[in-house]
């Protein structure tokens, strides 16, 4: 293919652009990506035009075969994009008018790049939200895996980073089950949103032909066509949408991403890494790094970078179309890559990782994880009122540690001298096994109530 002058502008423009306004205005370097997206919409548009007796049947037919063509080099990698014809509508359509000549150029009837290239980076986004609940699907069912195993693990639960109440790792893993739940919502609303078929809106006003805009949507796999041609024509929410919804997921794994690198170091010893996501020292030979993870960690940054950087090309752009929109795509693909990455190393590392037992249950039965057990049980048995009970095991607490003890560890006649109401009875509770069997509420981690939520999402995800 030539890097010719550009025909495809017709006679307004004599002088070709300099090497500058070339690099500035081309956007063949990353929309390329929409090959597949433009290619399935053309075939569309060309159907709908001989159905409606706009083009023949003939000139259609020779622009399936050809468009079918064109997308078999481009992904067996022999086509030749052309900087000088600037993005990958230009590059498709000159190729397919050297395969099949003059019926290519009734290909862009009734059309105009800029509703082209609202379907096709629509159709992109859309296929970005199909991948990501894909992924986040697979993640979830890794953490069904660990939850399952460990739903009577016993493990400190944190606030503030601090010991604060005994639960389970089981409960713990079905945490981000729900998270991640409501980001596949966010996902599947945005899909929805999006699915409105812009082509055919023309320019920004529609088209004096006697298109079918329903037969077109129809044909790819859109709910209606978009109502008003200068919105559909210039909105990019669906990719704002995608990026926000993204963003949010990406900031899910960053949280799991910076439990793991905790849990992994020495001083934890919660989990073992997998050495398929782990990395060593070049010179201190003890390490393993969990670099997969600290990676999903840092690719938030990335995805809300895209995110802001968005919504600041959009801001101030009047209606319709504006040249400044060619902005829109290249963070979209840079988020959509590094969401998808982050989902993957996640769910490997999930499958991978192996708790250790002894570890979380020491660490579940120290910093005095049984004292609002304690506190329910003076409730519950001596009648206290919730503050006084409080009290009560504050006292209790600080007389534990004055002596280097944890709760369970303390005689009968100490708990008496807090308060002459305490029996032998209050031990049964200050275990960390008695504390989590004892939250049966919903929503709770007593292992029963975390097999119930396994169950459920089992179910939902099958």
């Amino acid at each position: 293919m030539s890097d010719s002058a550009n025909t495809m502008w017709g006679g307004r423009f004599a002088d070709g652009p300099d090497a500058i306004m070339e690099a500035i205005n081309a956007s063949i370097g990353f929309d390329h990506r929409l090959a597949r997206q433009d290619i399935e919409g053309s075939r569309a548009h060309a159907a709908m035009l001989a159905a409606q007796g706009i083009i023949t049947d003939s000139d259609a037919e020779a622009i399936r075969k050809g468009l079918l063509t064109v997308l078999s080099e481009i992904e067996g990698g022999t086509f030749v994009f052309s900087t000088a014809l600037e993005d990958i509508h230009m590059n498709v359509e000159a190729r397919l008018k050297e395969l099949i000549g003059e019926p290519a150029g009734r290909l862009h009837t009734a059309r105009s790049r800029n509703d082209q290239v609202a379907l096709d980076f629509r159709m992109w986004v859309r296929d970005q939200c199909d991948a990501a609940l894909t992924g986040i699907a697979a993640l979830q069912k890794a953490l069904l895996g660990q939850a399952e195993t460990g739903a009577d693990l016993v493990m400190p639960g944190f606030t503030h980073l601090q010991t604060a109440q005994p639960v389970t790792w089981g409960h713990h893993m079905m945490a981000y089950v729900e998270m991640l739940a409501r980001d596949a919502g966010r996902f599947s609303d945005a899909r929805a949103r999006m699915n409105e078929c812009p082509l055919g809106t023309a320019a920004l006003a529609g088209t004096s032909f006697p298109i079918d805009r329903d037969m077109t949507a129809q044909e790819l796999s859109f709910d209606r066509p978009a109502a008003n041609s200068l919105d559909a024509v210039s909105d990019r929410d669906f990719a704002l949408e995608f990026l926000s919804a993204a963003s949010i997921c990406a900031m899910h794994l960053s949280r799991l991403a910076e439990e793991l690198v905790i849990w992994s170091s020495a001083q934890f010893r919660f989990v073992t890494m997998s050495d398929r996501f782990s990395t060593g020292s070049s010179i201190m030979p003890q390490k393993k790094n969990p670099d997969a993870a600290e990676l999903t960690r840092a690719k938030i940054g990335r995805v809300l970078g895209a995110t802001v950087g968005l919504f600041t090309v959009m801001k101030g752009l009047p209606l319709t179309y504006s040249k400044d929109m060619q902005e829109d795509k290249e963070q979209v693909f840079d988020a959509a890559d590094s969401l998808m990455l982050a989902l993957a190393a996640m769910e490997g590392m999930v499958r991978d990782m192996a708790a250790n037992p002894e570890a979380l249950r020491a660490a579940a039965s120290s910093g005095f994880s049984t004292a609002t057990d304690l506190a329910d049980w003076l409730v519950r048995e001596a009648g206290l009122p919730f503050r006084d009970a409080h009290h009560v095991t504050g006292r209790l607490v600080a007389m534990a540690e004055a002596e280097g003890k944890d709760l369970p560890d303390l005689t009968l006649d100490q708990m008496k001298s807090a308060h002459e109401s305490i029996t032998d009875g209050v031990f049964d509770v200050l275990g960390v096994d008695n504390s989590v069997r004892s939250r049966t509420s919903y929503g709770g981690t007593a292992p029963d109530q975390v097999r119930a939520q396994i169950a459920l999402w089992k179910e939902r995800l099958a």
